[in-house]
């Protein structure tokens, strides 16, 4: 999206910075003056090479493969806990070694994001889904296979590195085929696979390690990403200024003419992939330590992302020594988390309506001419930090043994939805603030969330034995009622905090 922002301002540029513009080529048009300039671009609205005319079905499927994909690399993340038993007794490892698995993998799945964005620029989405897919899978058999702890470990990091594309570029790919009036539900289907992945990785990890071995978790992963890499052979580039420089250059061919360019080709012309990685791996970051609100944002959404890592390793002490619960019950027990996500989907469409209704009035009362403000987006977020705190004292509260097993599991339903509320609200509120840097700000928050996601997992189980598990859980209750304020903050000053940003928008 950033190098359609860029493909935009160039255009504009061009055409007033210079007496004779460029003219925009279209196919009826191929005939040209010696001397004369072309930008490619499509041709009107029914231009077939362009991904928004393709037939309904061949989105959904391109969407639902994107999604599957998305959902396979966050489910292998948690599939992995539920073989914590069969490892530590056949490598002889410590439980803080075998959480390293879960802590590498998400750990390459924040890096990964840094390095894929550049690269997809430069080279399209396609060669990166198709690499990403491949050294996915290859990873996957050494995990399978592996004869010690290291090599687990090591082919777990590198397997999260490899599947993080799905992550880094897959939204661009949903946004790349549909005109926005369009793009609401296909966006839902797509944001809500990673959300629910974490908690279906233990639902099925607990099945398959309670009736067979922990490496037949790994084979079935294997065929399920052996069938995404063959989908994904059918999902053609859609990224637009890779299409549009594919265009340029057939007419370039076809003509003879080396005047045929498209904006995408000159911005790309104006830096190196060098420049491109560098600038990915430093504003992120810089965007995090000088802007407030980023890093406020981005603390919370992290906290919220350690929490619900943390939930691996609590789950299992939670529900197997008050209730005794064998594994595959565990897995069940993450049908909360997962019940929850799929609710907040349901309700995408009304906080789209509440988004226009508040434009509405505010048109009302400023006039036409009003453009939507970026705090608008955070009511969702503002509901769900409520919902969150309020769960998770629930939680604390109902996990003795004498207290109904399914009265804590109601609790990460709620929990759940008002996870998906908060980054729903802060993901669009921080595009919307942060125009110019929308890349770097959803970069770093993902980061960030990996970071903490990768950390919580390490000190779970001290930290619920020692504290006991009432108060352990009480103490991330506390946490997040200390950042609950955060989104209505933003919502009365982020106007007047974004005036004073040097990267937000006024």
């Amino acid at each position: 999206m950033s190098s359609d922002e860029s493909e935009r301002g160039l255009k504009a540029s061009s055409m007033s910075d210079t007496t004779d513009p460029p003219k925009i080529i279209r196919d009826e048009e191929k005939q040209q003056d010696a001397g004369q300039s072309y930008l490619v671009e499509w041709d009107g609205d029914n231009d077939p090479l362009d991904p928004r005319t393709f037939s309904a079905a061949r989105k959904w499927f391109y969407v639902a493969v994107v999604a599957v994909g998305s959902l396979l690399v966050t489910a292998t993340s948690s599939l992995y806990t539920s073989g914590y038993e069969q490892l530590i007794e056949e490598f002889g490892c410590s439980l803080e070694v075998a959480n390293l698995g879960l802590s590498l993998y998400v750990l390459g799945l924040g890096l990964g994001p840094l390095v894929f964005s550049p690269f997809s620029e430069f080279y399209g989405r396609r060669p990166i889904y198709i690499t990403s897919t491949v050294f996915f899978l290859i990873w996957l058999i050494p995990c399978a296979v592996a004869q010690n702890m290291e090599t687990l470990l090591v082919a777990r990091f590198l397997n999260g590195l490899s599947g993080s594309a799905f992550l880094s570029v897959a939204g661009g790919t949903v946004v790349d085929m549909f005109i926005p009036q369009q793009l609401l539900i296909p966006m839902t289907v797509f944001t809500g696979a990673p959300f629910i992945g974490p908690a279906l990785g233990p639902l099925i990890g607990g099945f398959i390690n309670s009736f067979t071995t922990w490496r037949w978790s790994f084979y079935v992963l294997l065929i399920w990403a052996g069938v995404i890499l063959v989908c994904v052979l059918f999902v053609p580039e859609t990224f637009h200024p890779i299409l549009h420089s594919k265009k340029a250059a057939a007419l370039r061919k076809s003509t003879n003419n080396n005047e045929y360019h498209s904006a995408s080709e000159v911005a790309r012309a104006s830096k190196t992939l060098s420049q491109a990685l560098l600038t990915s791996l430093y504003v992120p970051f810089q965007l995090l330590f000088l802007d407030p609100m980023v890093l406020a944002l981005s603390t919370y959404t992290s906290l919220l992302q350690g929490i619900l890592y943390l939930f691996f390793g609590a789950f299992p002490l939670v529900f197997g020594t008050n209730h005794g619960f064998n594994l595959w019950q565990i897995g069940l027990t993450f049908l909360g988390l997962l019940i929850g996500n799929l609710i907040a989907c349901f309700f995408n469409p009304l906080w789209h309506k509440n988004w226009m209704g508040l434009i509405r009035k505010m048109k009302e009362t400023h006039g036409a001419e009003y453009k939507p403000e970026p705090e608008l987006r955070l009511p969702p977020a503002m509901v769900g930090a409520v919902l969150v705190t309020v769960s998770l004292f629930w939680f604390a509260w109902t996990t003795y043994a004498s207290v109904h097993w399914i009265v804590p599991i109601i609790a990460t339903v709620f929990f759940s939805t008002g996870f998906f509320f908060v980054f729903q609200g802060i993901w669009t509120f921080l595009v919307a603030a942060y125009p110019k840097y929308a890349a770097s700000s959803m970069a770093v928050n993902t980061t960030t969330r990996c970071i903490f996601a990768a950390a919580f997992p390490l000190f779970t189980d001290q930290m619920f034995n020692n504290l006991g598990y009432q108060w352990a859980s009480t103490l991330l209750a506390f946490l997040t009622l200390a950042m609950l304020p955060f989104p209505y903050i933003f919502y009365r000053y982020g106007k007047s905090l974004r005036a004073r940003s040097k990267f937000a928008s006024g």
